[in-house]
């Protein structure tokens, strides 16, 4: 168990590392260049500007379902064409949709980022967002699970027989549900309210460290599961 903690630990610390050196600048970037792309020039074959069509609606998909959802609509040009766009939400566009109707479509980097029609405008899932302060949780839970393995896992090489307090449960169980709690408590929140990603490990680092001594059960005894 403790070689396989360890194996856990070393994948986790892998993805926390891709998430804050790759994943996180490459939105972040991305969002950037897709704020300050122009329209496109007339007869441009660039992919950095942003170009517009029209197209026709084929048909329109809204299923919200307890575990599956689906919001998207299938378009397609005057030409042999024809795609599928996906949406995060049914509205303000998509739930008014219907088979026939024109609508213009914006593309950016060969994706159509927006669709719009008598003014209403609706991003589709192809659109850079600024929501970069997610990917730096999802890397501290990433990061915070690697230390909690690690822990664990050498304590566990070292004294197989009498590993407590670390194991499973109760201060696994509880670390780890922490760990969860706090980089989503403060990613979700950080990714509305558009404060700065850094914000996130910031302060969830020293809730954490404040959580793993508060709930560290003082005087336990007895090997682990």
């Amino acid at each position: 168990m403790g070689v396989l903690l360890i194996l856990v630990s070393l994948i986790s610390a892998v993805l926390c590392y891709i998430a804050f050196s790759w994943w996180l600048p490459s939105d972040r970037d991305r969002y950037r260049d897709y704020v300050a792309a122009e329209p496109c020039p007339a007869r441009a074959t660039a992919t950095d500007c942003l170009s517009t069509c029209i197209l026709t609606v084929v048909k329109r998909e809204i299923k919200d379902a307890e575990r599956t959802t689906t919001y998207k609509a299938t378009l397609k040009d005057e030409d042999a064409w024809q795609g599928v766009v996906d949406f995060g939400d049914p509205g303000p566009l998509l739930e008014h949709l219907k088979p026939g109707d024109k609508v213009t479509a914006t593309a950016w980097r060969r994706d159509i980022v927006v669709l719009s029609k008598d003014g209403v405008r609706q991003n589709t899932s192809e659109a850079p967002r600024d929501e970069i302060q997610m990917n730096a949780a999802i890397g501290m839970l990433a990061g915070l699970v690697a230390a909690q393995a690690f822990a664990f896992g050498a304590v566990r090489l070292g004294s197989p027989r009498d590993c407590a307090p670390f194991t499973w449960d109760p201060y696994g169980k509880r670390m780890l549900i922490s760990s969860a709690t706090v980089c989503l408590g403060l990613g979700l929140p950080a990714a509305w309210t558009g404060i700065p990603w850094w914000t996130v490990p910031a302060a969830g680092l020293p809730a954490m460290a404040c959580a793993a001594v508060l709930m560290y059960p003082r005087g336990a005894a007895g090997g682990g599961r």
